[in-house]
């Protein structure tokens, strides 16, 4: 792995549909970059894994801060960067999600317990607003994020050894980062960051990974 260039950011996609990529990165054009910062990419096509695919990426982009986002996801909010530079500048900050869930339940579920932060979701037929628990100050911080949205100012491997699919790569991140000594938060949006395409939910294998991260983590 290279040296880290301190002022360069890297958006970073597992992609397997042209459209979505395209749209995405039409967002991602249209954002506003902080003086002095350069601006990178990284499409990996047809990962056989999420972590896999990420692993892919990170160890070869030479950029500090890295934004990991699903191809359905589009950045709206053209302050994000510098948003997200004014978070990191606390180095004990290791990532930011916009959503997360300050204690992970004993079944690994995040979904089924409160959590905070906010986001734009678009489902098959309609357009909501998912505002999860408020945020008093400039972050919280949390257990772990959901993966739609994972930005990193320090690089920690994904556990590609244990996930080999697209089901609680995310979790298991957000606990690795902490395990790092690294804090992981959710912030306080002004302006909501992003939407998320997210259509119908593909739980084919989630219960077999939520198994494997019980083993790993909670036992």
């Amino acid at each position: 792995m290279e040296e880290m260039i301190e002022n360069k950011i890297c958006f970073i996609m597992c992609t397997n549909d042209k459209q979505y990529e395209e749209e995405a990165f039409n967002y991602i054009n249209r954002l506003y970059i902080p003086t002095g910062y350069e601006i990178d990419a990284i499409s990996v096509k047809d990962a056989i894994s999420m972590p896999s695919g990420y692993n892919e990426a990170m160890k070869v982009s030479d950029a500090k801060y890295k934004i990991y986002l699903h191809q359905d996801v589009f950045l709206i909010n053209k302050n994000l960067l510098i948003d997200m530079l004014e978070i990191f500048s606390n180095r004990e900050i290791g990532m930011i999600g916009v959503v997360g869930v300050e204690k992970l339940p004993w079944h690994g579920i995040m979904w089924h317990e409160p959590r905070v932060g906010e986001l734009w979701m678009s489902a098959t037929d309609k357009m909501e607003k998912g505002k999860e628990g408020k945020i008093e100050n400039k972050w919280k911080e949390v257990e772990a994020i959901d993966g739609l949205l994972m930005i990193t100012q320090y690089d920690v491997l994904w556990r590609e050894d244990l996930f080999d699919g697209w089901d609680f790569y995310d979790v298991s991140q957000s606990l690795e980062m902490r395990k790092k000594g690294h804090k992981v938060v959710v912030p306080k949006q002004k302006t909501t960051w992003c939407i998320h395409d997210s259509g119908s939910l593909n739980l084919k294998n989630y219960y077999k990974y939520r198994e494997i991260f019980q083993r790993e983590y909670l036992t």
